[in-house]
């Protein structure tokens, strides 16, 4: 069942379970695993970017989800729309910039920990041309959990755009922000900081691995880290941990700490996503902490378990099957 609001003109419309805002591009993957980008001689193509790989691993689960971005306007931005459609995530927010190509991304597959990414954003991303004056802040107050990444604060005029969006936002439903540090799109570490910092107070919810919470305060204790993402204002800190798996930690002193769904890695890229996905499926669904991280955490294996990323997401009853499977 849908949620619907009054838009413009009394035209009713429907809520978002999940609203994203981000990166979109073309992933390349190689065919050849194993092997240096420099003798790959086949790749195949798939839609990619953080916030549009998450909105896919939500629609996974039969939510409404939606994304705000932008591509280039030319044929690798038309393929965006027709993946966007595909997986059924709604593309009335993604908005063409004629004079920006869509962002390419190459990656090469050295299992089971070694995945370099090459990015292709040049002279800048589409994306991160996403103008304030251009949002729906209906759409973004309304949506069930809005998602934004780190990435969105980079450059101008994404960055203003982003934060209003927070601050339209502010502390009205889930609102999630993926820490995403990437140091090719900052200048500094130090630069990040500073922009993560205007961020936090407005999210409920902070993901992030160990290195993207020394980002956005400075520790990378786990627990330590916990604690200051909760004093930044954060309700709900998931810290990944690698090979240790997830902590969660609620600002009510609730904690949980849940280890790894153990595969055989083809491509790490992507599971962080499913992992996002996974996470905003288990917050709507309402269940409790620990339940949430493990079936995320199976989410992300599943996709570390595959060659693609969003072609990779899974359902929930993949999901389930691994985790009765890892239990046995």
């Amino acid at each position: 069942m849908h949620i619907y609001e009054v838009g413009e003109q009394g035209r009713t419309m429907p809520v978002d379970d999940v609203l994203t805002m981000g990166r979109i591009g073309v992933d390349l993957y190689p065919q050849q695993v194993g092997v240096s980008l420099r003798r790959v001689s086949t790749f195949a193509k798939f839609l990619g970017g953080s916030a549009s790989n998450v909105a896919v691993a939500a629609a996974r689960y039969g939510r409404r989800v939606a994304v705000i971005t932008r591509t280039g306007a030319d044929p690798f931005g038309e393929f965006l729309h027709d993946a966007l459609r595909g997986f059924a995530v709604d593309d009335r927010f993604v908005t063409p910039v004629a004079s920006l190509p869509t962002p390419v991304t190459f990656c090469e597959i050295f299992p089971p920990d070694d995945f370099p990414l090459y990015f292709y954003r040049f002279p800048k991303a589409p994306d991160l041309e996403i103008y304030e004056s251009e949002l729906d802040l209906d759409a973004i107050r309304q949506a069930r959990i809005f998602w934004v990444t780190g990435t969105g604060l980079s450059q101008e005029p994404s960055r203003t755009a982003t934060l209003a969006a927070l601050r339209a936002r502010h502390h009205d439903g889930i609102t999630v922000f993926d820490l995403d540090y990437r140091p090719m799109f900052w200048d500094s570490r130090e630069a990040a900081r500073r922009w993560y910092a205007e961020a936090l107070p407005h999210a409920t919810v902070a993901v992030g691995n160990l290195d993207e919470v020394d980002t956005a305060v400075g520790v990378r204790t786990p627990a330590e880290a916990a604690d200051a993402l909760h004093q930044a204002g954060v309700e709900l800190a998931v810290i990944k941990q690698g090979p240790k798996g997830v902590l969660a930690s609620r600002n009510t002193g609730e904690r949980v700490e849940v280890p790894p769904v153990p595969v055989e890695v083809v491509n790490g890229l992507g599971a962080g996503d499913a992992f996002g996905g996974a996470l905003c499926h288990g917050l709507l669904t309402d269940w409790d902490l620990e339940a949430t991280m493990r079936f995320a955490n199976a989410a992300g294996a599943i996709v570390a378990s595959r060659l693609a990323c969003s072609d990779a997401m899974p359902t929930e009853h993949e999901v389930r099957e691994l985790l009765a499977v890892s239990r046995a």
